[in-house]
């Protein structure tokens, strides 16, 4: 989706270490922090983030980019279940340690 939309491979590349990321906006960096917040169990979307979110988002690119990412954690989770493989379109290396 992100090539289709133009998104070089290099950024692609660099997603998992968007934080650091000199490729990222500090608008993408939100918008990851908030799909990373949505996705991950231990996570969650607290008012600070949200507050951020609305300072540089609109109620309707909120409701868009929750859905968008909500979506794609269903899709994860039902491929999951029925043992769908990844056709290894997007591989993503796992995040560097701290």
């Amino acid at each position: 989706m992100g090539r289709a939309n133009g998104v070089e491979d290099e950024k692609l590349a660099e997603v998992t270490d968007y934080e650091t990321s000199e490729l990222y906006t500090e608008r993408e960096r939100l918008a990851l922090e908030y799909a990373n917040r949505i996705t991950l169990s231990d996570h969650d979307v607290d008012h600070d983030l949200f507050a951020r979110l609305e300072e540089c988002y609109s109620s309707e690119e909120i409701v868009e980019l929750t859905c968008t990412v909500a979506f794609e954690n269903f899709l994860s989770k039902f491929h999951h279940a029925l043992l769908v493989e990844s056709q290894g379109f997007c591989p993503v290396v796992p995040r560097r340690a701290s």
